[in-house]
């Protein structure tokens, strides 16, 4: 441990032979390290050439610059890693309080005791040690905050982009992650001329931990499905691979679908995921049926049912997370499915220039995420808002 640097500030020229007297064992176990000026110019000339100097040990009686005005331009250094303390006359009392108000640490008196000055030096500098832990802490959390921001960019920049001059079909997402990065994710995929994969999905947990077991996920379902898997056997491979490397009882919930256009067919397989809103071109919804599914990442060998459905022109499949219908407002009160749903037939299958926009899935998610913002008012976001909506063209 490196040694306390202390500045001794005073005029008397005896006084640097009786301190490194008083204090030859602390100086020799390498404890103390004692600096010396005679006033406060020489004071502040000697903080420059030692930077690192903790504690000033100052008088207040000296010429050229007193221990006062050292004490206000000490002050103006703003450096909470620097401690002043005043020695003074017993009965000067007057300088001392104006001393203490200018920001002196503590104080002795003359004649020093010097028994009673290595007090105070132990007690100031356990104070600096306050102080450097603090100081220490914050500066890790502003490393940990900054390493966030970016794996927050990281994750945004992963999200795919609108697949261009598809035609048949048109796809858009949105995530609005309740921290710094989520563990909420969608993806899309062309898997032949004929065929496009899509996924929604939300990981158990928060933080880290959860953007992890969310990248991993992600990535398994998408190189899975690009090899042009059914979605029972994608999932099920997927769900072999997490739950062979998962950790800490980790899974995620997931809806993966894929739309054949040779057959105007959506198959689907829910592995535990909320169920999506299919809003169909003549002006009804349904709710998606679920297929009675896990979650993935609990059980290895679980084999995954999946459904089909017709999914026809003009047909739009709205997904979701529990973000949207888990959101809660200042009076506690849920937003729950039914406002979803109750959104989505009067803003979105009652408004033509919505349902035949050119972005009509983009349209969608900026509706949705804009009523549960409205809902939410001021209170505080607590998961992850994710929406994904697919369009048949």
């Amino acid at each position: 441990m490196a040694a306390e640097k202390i500045l001794v500030v005073d005029d008397e020229t005896d006084l640097q032979y009786v301190i490194n007297q008083k204090f030859r064992r602390q100086i020799r176990n390498g404890q103390y390290e004692f600096h010396f000026a005679f006033n406060g110019l020489e004071a502040l000339a000697k903080l420059i050439e030692v930077p690192d100097i903790g504690i000033i040990l100052s008088d207040i009686n000296m010429p050229e610059m007193d221990g006062l005005t050292l004490l206000s331009k000490v002050r103006e250094l703003k450096n909470p890693l620097l401690k002043t303390v005043i020695c003074s006359a017993y009965g000067d009392m007057g300088n001392i309080r104006t001393a203490m108000n200018r920001g002196a640490f503590d104080f002795v008196t003359k004649p020093v005791d010097f028994n009673d000055l290595e007090i105070t030096l132990e007690k100031t500098i356990g104070e600096l040690n306050v102080v450097r832990e603090g100081l220490a802490y914050h500066d890790k959390l502003l490393s940990i905050e900054h390493d966030l921001m970016v794996a927050r960019e990281i994750q945004r920049a992963i999200m795919p982009k609108r697949i261009p001059d598809l035609g048949w079909a048109d796809i858009n997402g949105s995530m609005e992650a309740a921290r710094q990065i989520g563990g909420d994710f969608y993806d899309y995929f062309l898997i032949d001329g004929h065929r496009m994969g899509f996924v929604i999905g939300d990981v158990s947990g928060k933080g880290i931990p959860a953007a992890i077991f969310m990248a991993v996920s992600r990535t398994l379902i998408r190189a899975t499905g690009l090899k042009g898997m059914s979605p029972t056997d994608c999932m099920n491979y997927v769900n072999h691979l997490l739950c062979t490397e998962s950790v800490n009882s980790m899974f995620v919930t997931v809806f993966y679908g894929m739309i054949d256009k040779e057959t105007d067919t959506l198959h689907y397989v829910n592995a535990g995921h909320n169920p999506p809103i299919l809003l169909h071109h003549d002006g009804t919804s349904e709710v998606l049926p679920l297929t009675n599914n896990i979650v993935l990442g609990v059980y290895d060998g679980y084999s995954f049912k999946s459904q089909s459905m017709p999914y026809l022109k003009d047909d739009m499949l709205v997904m979701y997370t529990d973000g949207v219908t888990e959101a809660f407002n200042k009076q506690q009160e849920e937003y729950g499915f039914d406002t979803l749903h109750s959104l989505l037939r009067e803003q979105v299958l009652g408004n033509k220039e919505i349902m035949n926009a050119g972005d009509a899935p983009g349209h969608v998610c900026r509706i949705i995420a804009g009523d549960v913002a409205r809902f939410a008012g001021e209170e505080e976001q607590s998961d992850d808002i994710t929406i994904l909506v697919v369009k048949r063209n």
